[in-house]
């Protein structure tokens, strides 16, 4: 499969088909045992682990599902987080991320303090603040009321194409998985 940059890829099968383990081989966050996986021209097969972290730096957006804000920062610095350490971080457009996502008035408080809503929106912000080339998304409506799921899903889309990076979501939501460019689904590990 491939995906280019300011397109949106929805990858969908039954539990255990293999979606959150090919997301997480294309993240670099998981070895992939056969095969070729490039990402931003990369090579990620038999990369090593600093090269690897290196270009999830520099190159991948990360929306979990269950967030994995760090609680010790407050909203502020978790948005700020991983654009710093890739070395891009942009105030203008981290400015623009923060209003977009209406988390002005939470900057100063802890994740523990957000509601799942707010914290699902901190995660979008932080995974986009360095613009990567890519941004994966695990099951990222998945704890969230259909109502704030459809808000995340509109503000995830349009703060996506905005950054120019390419979307590729893990979803078992019809409705979700409607709403990207593509689909493709998955059957015992086999693109189907």
């Amino acid at each position: 499969l491939s995906l280019d940059a300011g397109h949106t890829l929805a990858l969908t099968g039954e539990s255990g088909s293999g979606k959150s383990t090919l997301l997480h081989i294309i993240g670099g966050l998981e070895a992939a045992e056969a095969g070729s996986v490039e990402v931003a021209g990369q090579e990620l097969v038999g990369m090593g682990d600093a090269a690897l972290s290196a270009l999830r730096r520099s190159q991948i957006g990360v929306i979990f599902q269950q967030f994995n804000l760090i609680p010790s920062l407050t909203v502020g610095e978790n948005l700020r987080f991983h654009a710093r350490l890739a070395g891009r971080h942009d105030s203008e457009w981290s400015a623009e991320l923060t209003q977009s996502l209406g988390l002005a008035d939470l900057l100063k408080r802890y994740p523990e303090q957000l509601s799942g809503g707010q914290q699902q929106r901190v995660a979008i912000g932080r995974a986009l603040a360095g613009k990567p080339a890519l941004v994966l998304a695990d099951e990222p409506t998945g704890n969230l009321d259909e109502a704030t799921g459809d808000e995340f899903m509109a503000l995830m889309l349009r703060l996506t194409r905005e950054a120019g990076a390419g979307l590729l979501m893990v979803t078992h939501s019809p409705v979700r998985a409607a709403s990207l460019d593509r689909q493709i689904r998955l059957s015992r590990g086999q693109v189907s």
